[in-house]
């Protein structure tokens, strides 16, 4: 019969990723360091595509740019996807303008005769003073 203490340990056949006499595990700190790489690229990831919207709105200067960022922000802490979609959708269409021709229709018909300017004193002019109302004197009625 063999004795198994007369007989030492291979130790060349053992894998690198078993623990050393030491204590020293290699796997595990290559683990942990990776875990935390891993968790780290992730979350920037998650970051990133949470800024897209507004990151949209802002290099087309939206007017709509303050919504898109509060919708992000929704997204964000409510992991609710609906709000990133809305953001996405706000950011990406441009409404229309309906404001500069109604204010060029506007300066047009001020310019016909008869109307009032809706443009403002732009000169530093004091405002002027209304048209006194002419004053009515009373006559004394005949009686006849």
């Amino acid at each position: 019969m063999d004795n198994p203490a007369l007989h030492p340990m291979a130790t060349g056949h053992i894998p690198d990723y078993v623990v050393a006499a030491d204590g020293s595990d290699y796997l595990f700190t290559f683990m942990v360091f990776f875990t935390l790489g891993l968790i780290l690229l992730l979350g920037i990831g998650y970051f990133t595509l949470h800024s897209i919207p507004e990151k949209m709105a802002h290099a087309s200067n939206h007017s709509q740019f303050q919504i898109v960022g509060i919708l992000a922000l929704l997204a964000l802490f409510t992991h609710n996807n609906v709000f990133w979609v809305i953001a996405i959708v706000i950011a990406g269409f441009r409404f229309p303008d309906y404001l500069t021709p109604m204010e060029s229709i506007a300066q047009s018909l001020s310019r016909l005769p008869g109307l009032k300017s809706l443009e403002p004193n732009l000169e530093g002019a004091t405002p002027s003073e209304p048209e006194p109302e002419p004053t009515v004197v009373p006559t004394p009625e005949k009686e006849g």
